[in-house]
């Protein structure tokens, strides 16, 4: 059999910057549904 040496991920093609962006992007959205959870809007009846 031939031995394939193919990795199934590459670290050459800028993934320390797409991990970074999705990193904030996830921290993003967690800071707007934590700000939206504490937002107080309260009718005035």
């Amino acid at each position: 059999m031939i031995s394939l040496n193919i990795p199934l991920y590459s670290w050459d093609n800028g993934a320390f910057i797409m991990i970074g962006i999705f990193a904030l992007v996830i921290v993003a959205l967690v800071a707007t549904v934590l700000l939206m959870m504490n937002s107080k809007h309260k009718k005035n009846d």
